[in-house]
């Protein structure tokens, strides 16, 4: 009984411990893949005046525009957090002029990113979703 205890009182800790190893390897492959052209984190300030020189929207932009457009009718923000990652994992695969949220200014300097589906398996492609979203939550552009 001690023992089931104990487990229970830990896997809280296991979770958390896997939850971040789970972060860490997106951040990896935002850093590796993604940050190529996009910018982890820019204020909107900073965004307006290098616009020119930069190669894509600042990912906070990104995940701000998703969260914001993607709207659903349960209110509830786990099933919100799973139908945004289910898009940004479609995105990452079959980018699309159709399917873009970003601000028609952005779509008109930037165009639509390449598929990266020849770039990523599906494992990364899940926890680059996952970070993508995670990193950004509450964060403003």
């Amino acid at each position: 009984m001690q023992k089931i205890f104990l487990l229970l009182s830990l896997l809280p800790l296991i979770l958390l411990a896997n939850d971040s190893d789970e972060h860490k390897e997106g951040k990896k492959i935002f850093d590796r893949v993604c940050a190529s052209c996009h910018a982890e984190l820019m204020d909107k300030k900073t965004a307006l005046k290098t616009f020119k020189t930069l190669k894509a929207p600042p990912m906070n932009e990104v995940a701000m525009q998703l969260k914001t457009n993607i709207v659903i009718k349960d209110e509830d923000a786990d099933v919100h957090r799973a139908v945004v990652i289910a898009f940004i994992k479609d995105y990452i695969k079959y980018p699309g002029l159709m399917k873009t949220m970003c601000h028609p200014g952005a779509v008109d300097r930037f165009g639509v990113m390449p598929s990266q589906k020849s770039v990523l398996s599906e494992e990364e492609i899940n926890k680059i979703a996952t970070w993508m979203y995670d990193r950004y939550e509450g964060v403003e552009f």
